[in-house]
């Protein structure tokens, strides 16, 4: 991918999306493609296709989704399920129509199931059930990898399907209630800290075991995997589509991460864990070993990107 390659880049306002961007930018790439959304909704194919009726498309980042956090996915079924299906349906429409030169397909490690053999392997796609809380989330992004896996077979267009583990970052949904955990913990945090409150509740045991990574890490893995020659990917995925989970060794249970971000506000009050609420997956850490094998790995530690975080989240 040369610096004069065009570069469609859909969901540049996200918390992964504005960090490919930097990275774009920082890079001197000439030709990034973005479009808002208050213009032209992803939803709507008829304007899609008609704004890029003219303009050439040589690569496609699809950064664009609705996601949330444990309480948003198990209240909004319905609407993550047409949200992500009806954008990752026309942005695959639009790259079988363009020829686009390669796609990434961004998905999310909840499509594995639920009781799924730690470190996950990408292998493990549909060998069991699904996390209830977010399982239409989840089949929404599965029905993406298998419409990947039809165009790459049948049109022979090269896409590759990357699978983060749960990211968070400073461009990111600081909501209690639709908020990832990282970011809705940090808020519920800074108001307990601010208002001087004896005490904080938190959701569920704190008992499960997550994997985090900073957004700036997943986007340094779409920027590597958009430049990794198709005979090196070829390699590994022989004739199957590729699908690369993206980790890292940031590892930790509920409870700890909590523990890290109290003593990053130094909030010394009692924190309690509310078992009313579900935990969902009770473990969910990831192989990576073949995205490490095509040259990448994460760099930022869970400590220090929070503490770059609570130091420049809006308040």
């Amino acid at each position: 991918m040369n610096k004069n390659s065009s570069i469609f880049l859909a969901g540049h306002k996200g918390l992964v999306g504005s960090e490919v961007l930097n990275i774009l930018k920082k890079n001197n790439y000439k030709k990034i493609i973005t479009i808002d959304k208050k213009k032209i909704d992803l939803r709507d194919y008829k304007k899609l296709n008609s704004f890029f009726k003219k303009k050439k498309i040589d690569y496609m980042i699809m950064a664009a989704a609705r996601a949330g956090g444990i309480l948003a996915n198990s209240t909004y079924q319905k609407d993550f399920f047409y949200e992500n299906i009806e954008i990752q349906n026309n942005l695959l429409k639009l790259a079988v129509e363009k020829k686009i030169k390669r796609t990434i397909f961004l998905g999310s490690s909840c499509i594995y199931p639920k009781f799924s053999k730690n470190p996950i392997v990408e292998e493990s796609l549909l060998t069991g059930i699904l996390e209830k809380t977010n399982q239409c989330y989840s089949i929404a992004k599965i029905a993406g990898i298998k419409l990947s896996e039809a165009i790459y077979k049948q049109d022979g267009l090269d896409i590759i399907c990357l699978m983060p583990t749960n990211i968070f970052g400073k461009n990111d949904n600081f909501n209690k209630f639709t908020g990832h955990v990282i970011p809705a913990m940090i808020q519920k945090f800074y108001e307990a800290k601010k208002n001087k409150k004896k005490e904080i509740q938190l959701l569920g045991s704190g008992k499960p075991i997550r994997e985090f990574l900073h957004s700036i890490d997943l986007a340094e893995a779409i920027m590597h995997i958009l430049n990794v020659p198709k005979k090196k990917v070829n390699k590994i995925f022989k004739s199957e589509l590729p699908i690369l989970n993206v980790g890292s060794n940031n590892r930790v249970t509920i409870k700890k991460l909590a523990s890290i971000i109290s003593k990053a506000f130094n909030y010394e009050g009692n924190i309690i864990f509310d078992q009313n609420f579900p935990d969902g997956t009770y473990k969910k850490n990831l192989d990576s070993s073949k995205i490490k094998k095509l040259g990448w790995k994460s760099k930022i530690k869970l400590q220090d990107g929070i503490k770059d975080i609570i130091e420049n989240f809006p308040r």
